[in-house]
């Protein structure tokens, strides 16, 4: 059984920075694709990075330039920068994991990802960014 553990969160400025963990443990083949989901109040839950065994990485367009993810090498702790952050990033953020991809690439080369929850969830850390 999967299971993920978030730390990091908490309130920041507008233009500050937080990093969130994952502390991943399990099966690792059933937690090939690991990343994060946010979900703000009032609003889906939508896909905000994701990462692969091999390090493949993909960001959702909104944090593209600003979030970095990146993983340790036994693959066992997930890590998210969040740089120049919005107020609009203010949201509960959640580490999900499954053995088959968070996304899809469409025909035009955009990614996404899946509006379904993936198979493996954290129980979240909140993420307040003030004006």
């Amino acid at each position: 059984q999967v299971q993920l553990a978030e730390s990091g969160g908490g309130s920041v400025q507008s233009g500050g920075s937080l990093r969130l963990s994952c502390a991943a443990s399990g099966p690792i083949e059933s937690r090939k694709y690991i990343g994060y989901l946010r979900q703000a109040p009032g609003k889906e839950r939508e896909g905000v990075a994701a990462i692969d065994r091999d390090d493949n990485i993909i960001y959702a367009e909104f944090v593209k330039g600003r979030f970095t993810i990146s993983q340790d090498n036994d693959k066992n702790t997930l890590y998210l920068q969040m740089d120049s952050l919005k107020p609009e990033d203010t949201a509960m953020y959640y580490c999900a994991a499954d053995r088959l991809p968070l996304g899809y690439y469409k025909s035009d080369g955009s990614y996404h990802f899946y509006s379904t929850d993936p198979k493996y969830l954290g129980q979240g850390t909140q993420v307040t960014v003030a004006p």
